[in-house]
């Protein structure tokens, strides 16, 4: 069921202006009396087009839906004893595989800077073209457009959506609405189980669910998504876009003049007249605007608002109204790109009489460019030569240091050792920074530590410095580790504790 839209309430119950939200085609002018938090608000039912960026979404819909339904039942092979499902998020072991990318948990630095990275690229997108992630690639706009196909092959388009609406219940009005929900549940369910499928071997999950033998907590991940997915993709839709996220109101203030939104070309549009009005005044020689007044903008927009009020915190830039407009245009042929993108310094130009105006390339895109360009590179030189070779010391808290009967000293430290590599793997440990220094393992040799494959191990370290030493009560000392097949090192730092002079 549609949610209401808040207004501003009246400090006192007395009649107030008429107040009027979005457009005039698809909102209800509801007075906002008597203290009310809410106007009522029609349901939009957008109008099927066709056109370029119509086309554009339909493929984009198909290649991310895919992506996400797809990848889980990719297999790579990383050798044996490893998972095979190429992209996997495997908690129970702490890591992240991403085809030839394995992240541990001591990654997470690359995890952040993908989010840094995001971020900068989604203001790149908003500096060049306005918010046209949220046109054309958001999670929510993509299940909205599948959720709205499933609505006019089952209900039909627009005008018999709207007749379906005021009808009153019957045999087919049920059998056509419980039609459409099934279809949506389904999509929601399937989306919500596609999501769970990250998180364990996929064709071994699907077996596991299809005879109830899934862990609880795949169940219920299934049943809060599918929820969600139904709730906000097929009741909430444009609201979500408006309300709930939060980009429509950072994207206002990131925007300038030179950014390329969906814009109504007023100075030729104006004065809005009917074709045959249109005629008469050019031929009498007065002013009239391409523009017919037929809303076909409007009803093609999935947020329902009429673009050629402006520019307007709901409006996604999908790019349909144009489409909408476009086809109007060529059938009074009269030229196309009444609405369509473009910058506000480029309006005013034209209004002023003026040429174009284009500037992609200004300070604030080549920064933002620079940037993602500057990051990314950063992240993959840090992932294409990140050791696979994990060292971390730790040193004995109580004692420090035990000054043995012979006069050599002794420290004690916890040594891990993490191998990222499929294959057990055999390491020598050496310690630098103490002449004379002797290490021991405990229950092992210095120079055969063997790790098993994908996994860390602890090791109880001993170094002694020997007898007539007299080191300084903290000398830095370096670990150093050394894999004997390969040659790839690790290091470590630490301390040596003695006692005063």
């Amino acid at each position: 069921m549609p949610l209401a839209e808040p207004t501003q309430t009246a400090p006192a119950p007395r009649p107030r202006p008429t107040k009027k939200f979005g457009s005039r085609a698809t909102r209800a002018a509801i007075p906002a009396e008597n203290g009310a938090l809410y106007a009522a608000r029609r349901k939009i039912q957008p109008q099927a087009v066709r056109g370029t960026f119509r086309r554009i979404k339909w493929v984009l819909l198909a290649v991310t839906l895919c992506v996400y339904y797809a990848v889980p039942f990719l297999r790579w092979d990383r050798g044996p004893g490893e998972p095979s499902q190429a992209v996997l998020l495997d908690l129970d072991r702490g890591r992240f595989y991403a085809f030839s990318i394995e992240l541990w948990p001591q990654d997470v630095t690359y995890v952040m800077g993908l989010l840094i990275l995001a971020a900068l690229i989604l203001f790149l997108m908003n500096a060049v073209a306005g918010r046209v992630w949220c046109g054309y690639l958001c999670p929510q706009t993509v299940w909205t457009d599948l959720f709205l196909a499933v609505e006019r092959l089952i209900e039909g388009d627009r005008r018999e959506r709207l007749k379906l609406d005021a009808a009153p219940w019957s045999m087919e009005k049920i059998a056509l609405r419980t039609m459409k929900h099934a279809v949506w549940l389904l999509i929601a369910w399937w989306t919500g189980g596609a999501w769970v499928l990250y998180f364990a071997d996929a064709p071994t999950l699907v077996g596991q669910l299809a005879t109830f033998q899934a862990p609880a907590q795949a169940y219920i991940a299934i049943l809060t998504l599918t929820a969600t997915t139904y709730g906000l993709a097929g009741h909430m839709r444009e609201q979500v876009c408006t309300y709930m996220c939060p980009w429509p109101r950072i994207q206002a203030s990131l925007t300038d003049e030179h950014a390329y939104n969906i814009l109504y070309r007023d100075a030729r549009g104006e004065p809005r007249v009917s074709a045959k009005q249109a005629t008469a005044l050019r031929a009498a020689g007065k002013p009239a605007g391409d523009c017919v007044d037929c809303f076909a903008c409007v009803t093609a927009c999935p947020a329902g608002i009429d673009i050629r009020d402006g520019l307007q915190m709901d409006c996604i830039q999908c790019g349909l109204c144009v489409d909408a407009c476009d086809t109007v245009m060529g059938k009074l042929g009269r030229p196309t790109g009444l609405i369509g993108y473009d910058t506000e310094a480029n309006r005013r130009s034209r209004a002023a009489g003026g040429g174009p105006v284009s500037r992609i390339v200004r300070p604030r895109t080549i920064l933002y460019a620079v940037l993602v360009a500057g990051i990314g590179s950063f992240m993959l030189y840090h992932l294409a030569t990140r050791s696979f070779t994990g060292l971390s010391v730790l040193h004995d808290r109580n004692p420090l240091f035990v000054t043995l009967s012979d006069g050599s000293v002794r420290n004690g430290y916890t040594v891990r050792l993490s191998n990222k590599r499929p294959g057990e793997r055999h390491y020598a440990l050496a310690v630098e920074g103490l002449a004379g220094a002797r290490v021991e393992v405990v229950g092992g040799v210095p120079g055969d530590l063997p790790v098993p494959s994908d996994a860390t191990q602890e090791f109880r370290v001993l170094v002694f410095a020997p007898a007539g030493a007299r080191p300084d009560p903290s000398v830095p000392l370096t670990f150093h580790l050394t894999d004997v097949s390969t040659g790839e090192t690790a290091r470590a730092h630490d301390t040596f504790k003695a006692p005063s002079p």
